[in-house]
C-alpha cells in the first residue's frame, strides 16, 4: 500500500484520462491519495489510467462525465462522495483549445472553450465546496496557463478561460478560507503533451527559444507543483498563482 504526503486523502481530478490530468492523478496516488477522476468517455485511455493508478495500491475509480454539464457534474460529485466518503482535493483540469484570431473566431469556438475550461471549474467547485466546508478543510487547484496571465494572439477564448480560472481560485480562497479551504492556480507554460505535439515543429522550436531552460515542460513538472498545493506542505498558501514555465514569462 502506498504511503506518503496524502495518505488518507481523496483527490478528484477532472479530465484525467491523459496528459497533465493523468500525470497529476498518478503523482497524488503515489503519495497515498485515493483517486476519483472524470473524463468524457470510458475509452482505452480511461481504462488504462484506472489500471495504472490502481497498480500503485490505492483506491481508484473513473467516472464518465461531461465536466461542462452542471447537472452531470453535481451528480458525479455526489457519486464520488458516496463511493469514497470524503473529498479533500479538487483539481480542475478539464480543458480544450479552439484557436483562432478574434476577427475570424466563431461564436461556437468561443462558447465551447469558455464552457469546457471555465464553467466546468465552476460546476465542480460549486459541488465540492459544501463537502469540504463540512470537513473544515480542502485544497482546490485550478489548472490555468501562462496565456491566462499574459494573453496570446490567436487564443482570446483560451486566454480568457484560463484568466477566469485564476480569478475563480482567488475569489474562492477569500470566500472559503475561514472554513480551512485553500484555492490556488497553476499556470503551466509550454508543456509537451498530445495537444502541443500537434503543433507544427517550427512553432514548437520557436517556443523553446523563448524558454530560459531551453525545453518544454513535462506533465510531471506540473504534477509536482500540484502535489505541493494538494499537501500540507502548502498549508499556508492560498489565493496564489504558481507559474511553471521554465522562466518563459
Amino acid at each position: 500500500m502506498a504511503t506518503g504526503l496524502l495518505e488518507g486523502k481523496v483527490a478528484l481530478i477532472t479530465g484525467a484520462a491523459r496528459g497533465i490530468g493523468k500525470a497529476i492523478a498518478l503523482k497524488l496516488a503515489s503519495e497515498g491519495a485515493s483517486i476519483a477522476f472524470t473524463d468524457l468517455k470510458e475509452d482505452d485511455n480511461f481504462r488504462n489510467t484506472v489500471a495504472e493508478i490502481g497498480a500503485l495500491g490505492v483506491k481508484c475509480r473513473g467516472y464518465a462525465s461531461d465536466a461542462s454539464d452542471y447537472e452531470q457534474s453535481h451528480n458525479t460529485v455526489e457519486r464520488i462522495h458516496k463511493d469514497f466518503g470524503r473529498i479533500d482535493i479538487l483539481v480542475n483540469n478539464a480543458g480544450i483549445t479552439r484557436d483562432g484570431l478574434m476577427m475570424r473566431m466563431s461564436e461556437l469556438q468561443w462558447d465551447s472553450v469558455i464552457t469546457v475550461n471555465l464553467k466546468s471549474a465552476f460546476n465542480f467547485t460549486h459541488a465540492v465546496v459544501p463537502v469540504m466546508a463540512r470537513q473544515r478543510g480542502g485544497s482546490i487547484i485550478n489548472i490555468s496557463s501562462v496565456v491566462g496571465v499574459n494573453g496570446n494572439a490567436g487564443q482570446c477564448n483560451y486566454s480568457a478561460s484560463k484568466a477566469g480560472l485564476i480569478g475563480l481560485a482567488k475569489s474562492i480562497a477569500k470566500e472559503m478560507g475561514s472554513r480551512g479551504i485553500r484555492a490556488n492556480a497553476i499556470a503551466p507554460g509550454f508543456i509537451v503533451t498530445d495537444m502541443t505535439n500537434a503543433l507544427p515543429q517550427e512553432v514548437r522550436d520557436e517556443w523553446n527559444k523563448k524558454i530560459p531552460l531551453r525545453r518544454g515542460g513535462t506533465p510531471e513538472d506540473i504534477a509536482n507543483v500540484a502535489l505541493f498545493l494538494a499537501s500540507d506542505l502548502s498549508s499556508y498558501v492560498t489565493a496564489q498563482v504558481i507559474v511553471c514555465d521554465g522562466g518563459m514569462l
